[in-house]
């Protein structure tokens, strides 16, 4: 049996958690401001803007919970600590970002059928500041580690925000130039187009790793192939590949080498061999391996 492990470290996790904890302090302070200006101006851009930002929040806090989580030592029961407690965070992420654009173009259609009087003003004032808030909140995040899904929901978050104070604003100016405030719903319907493309990518991305899919980026096939082009392998079967957590693919394998190789005690060098491949063309650093004789495979059952 062999195993290799090494883990990669992006930007440290300290420095994560203090750009996380400044966007999350802008965004909730402008968010307070931002419900009171929705309530007086009647803007459903600006109360729907304001949801979001509530969902930015917990996804934010979401996201730090998750990084202590995951810098837990692995113990007991938890073999692997609580990494995929950013996979959650991300999942959850997706999905509050997916009910709340149903739950915003369900209005949007109602007031483009049923339009309410909107002031423009107010409307305009309040996301041009939202517009400054959600860069400086983006900016914050963007320099975290955005290779995490963890941290990449919340910047998505705060991101599509950001598109949807500069479609509020552009909102608030036609109103104010024509009067028409069906612009307002307009502008929320862009941002629910947003907020759905953003959910949708990190449930679809977070699942595959709940799911134990094999990476996207990791190619099956040519991993095969260059094991079984190392000296002495005659077959690789049960093949696994899966991501523990954002930027910690795993892979396990058994390897059927020749009798001989047992005889002279080579297979170290084969161990040795195989995870050298595997860090150098696949970028793969946590693998286990089963080495067995040619006849030990007959004897195993659901092979893959």
């Amino acid at each position: 049996m062999g195993h290799s492990e090494h883990h990669h470290h992006g930007p440290s996790v300290r420095a994560d958690r203090r750009y996380l904890w400044g966007a999350l302090a802008l965004l909730l302070a402008f968010m307070a401001g931002e419900v009171v200006a929705a309530i007086v101006s009647g803007s459903l851009a600006l109360l729907s803007d304001a949801g979001h930002m509530l969902t930015d929040a917990g996804a934010l806090a979401g996201a730090l919970w998750a990084i202590s989580l995951a810098a837990k030592p692995a113990r007991g029961a938890m073999t692997y600590g609580w990494k995929r407690a950013e996979i959650l965070a991300a999942l959850a992420n997706g999905v509050t970002l997916l009910v709340v654009a149903v739950i915003v173009a369900i209005e949007a259609v109602r007031r483009l059928i049923h339009p309410p009087e909107v002031t423009g003003v107010t409307v305009l004032v309040v996301a041009l500041v939202g517009v400054v808030v959600n860069i400086a909140a983006t900016w914050l995040i963007a320099r975290a580690d955005r290779t995490s899904l963890n941290i990449r929901g919340a910047y998505q978050h705060v991101l599509t925000d950001l598109f949807g104070f500069i479609g509020t604003a552009v909102a608030g100016v036609i109103i104010l130039a024509t009067g028409w405030t069906r612009a307002d719903p307009i502008a929320s319907l862009v941002v629910v187009a947003l907020m759905l493309r953003a959910g949708w990518g990190l449930t679809r991305d977070s699942g595959r790793v709940l799911l134990e899919a094999a990476p996207q980026e990791l190619d099956l096939d040519a991993m095969r192939t260059h094991i079984l082009g190392v000296d002495h392998v005659l077959a690789v079967h049960d093949l696994h590949a899966w991501t523990v957590t954002s930027n910690l693919p795993a892979v396990s394998a058994h390897l059927v080498v020749e009798d001989s190789c047992f005889a002279d005690g080579h297979t170290h060098q084969i161990l040795d061999e195989v995870q050298t491949c595997l860090q150098t063309h696949f970028a793969v650093g946590h693998t286990t391996f089963q080495v067995e004789p040619s006849r030990h495979e007959a004897t195993e059952h659901d092979c893959a």
